[in-house]
């Protein structure tokens, strides 16, 4: 059993080395290491299978204080929790809270961690890494607890999708119309946003042809990694690009549904992850701050005549949307379902529903 003050560091590529003390798991893990400044979150964050294959740096000092909720089901989807375990390699904090306080907690965060398997880190200066990634990019890192021995490996060149999506499908059923959600690693809160407005989800693996299902509409989910390792995925949504049947993209899946559109995409410095991103609407003023966790964008550039940009980020100016010009297709590089995070967008979920029907 680890000691209480049993020290760890998180090696970077670049030869950096950041010491602080080791909770949850002991064990040593490597990936790429990003950074997310929302506030709150965590036990969604954790979750999320965006950051499969990623070491997460969480920059808000203190980190635990609220506990971890209990694994309480409705719809047969963990309650609190966007997927069945936690998703990320390992968790670099400021301050470990273990005093935690909170009606619905159940466990501590070390506690948690420790019964996932999951390495953390605390004691770090999380500013200073966070304006070295910021500054020179995201990089692959390893946290390591004695001997270094383990080579550096870049989660990105292998296919996560494949790693974190369903085998099999599986039917949610509600109401009579249906939509088939393609799991690249879908958060829950994106089932739910479709089961609450009483519509049957039909979840299927990200290499399944759908092209047979019985459905109003199809939405392409979040999901970690590089989307051209997708290739599977791509040419499903290419075929369906040929009929009418209306298309959503989230995140990872607006950047396939670019890519089966004819457009490129591209790696981030050091991506978006946060719950405080502005997107301002395409030929309108409106800006919505938005939550968002990805590494990839969709090269503006590079979309056909018949697609047009939707959202901008009104940071850096990339691409966080795109929409076809006459048919039902569409994709938001934000999260409209958010958890954690504003949920200004979710009205999106409305306007896929009324094109469905």
């Amino acid at each position: 059993m680890a000691s209480e003050k049993q020290q760890a560091k998180l090696i970077l590529e670049d030869g950096s080395i950041f010491q602080g003390y080791l909770f949850g798991s002991e064990r040593t893990v490597t990936g790429e290491v990003v950074f997310n400044t929302g506030m709150v979150g965590y036990p969604e964050s954790l979750t999320d299978p965006s950051y499969h294959g990623q070491i997460l740096v969480l920059t808000y000092p203190l980190i635990g204080n609220y506990g971890v909720p209990g694994y309480e089901r409705e719809d047969g989807l963990l309650k609190y929790f966007q997927s069945e375990k936690i998703c990320v390699q390992g968790l670099v904090i400021t301050d470990n809270c273990s005093a935690y306080s909170h009606w619905n907690a159940k466990k501590s965060l070390s506690e948690w961690l420790k019964e996932c398997d999951i390495p953390g880190l605390y004691g770090i200066d999380t500013r200073r890494l966070t304006k070295k990634l910021r500054e020179e990019g995201t990089m692959l890192g390893k946290i390591v607890i004695n001997k270094d021995g383990m080579p550096f490996q870049d989660p990105n060149k292998r296919n996560l999708v494949a790693e974190v999506s369903i085998e099999e499908p599986i039917v949610y059923k509600k109401g009579k119309l249906r939509v088939v959600v393609v799991d690249c690693g879908v958060k829950n809160n994106i089932l739910r946003a479709f089961l609450k407005r009483n519509i049957t989800v039909v979840r299927v693996p990200w290499d399944y042809d759908f092209s047979k299902e019985k459905m109003n509409g199809v939405v392409i989910a979040n999901g970690p990694g590089d989307p051209q390792q997708c290739g599977a995925t791509i040419d499903n949504v290419k075929l369906m690009l040929s009929k009418n049947i209306p298309i959503l993209g989230i995140c990872f899946g607006s950047q396939i549904l670019g890519l089966a559109a004819g457009a490129s995409t591209y790696k981030l410095k050091y991506g978006h992850r946060s719950h405080n991103q502005p997107c301002v609407e395409a030929g309108t003023k409106r800006c919505y701050i938005t939550s968002q966790n990805h590494g990839y964008a969709v090269d503006s550039d590079t979309l056909p005549e018949d697609w047009r940009v939707w959202f901008v980020n009104n940071n850096d100016k990339t691409n966080e949307g795109i929409i076809h010009i006459s048919k039902p297709f569409f994709g938001t590089q934000f999260h409209p379902e958010a958890s954690p995070g504003p949920d200004d967008t979710e009205f999106l979920f409305d306007v896929f529903l009324r094109v469905m029907q």
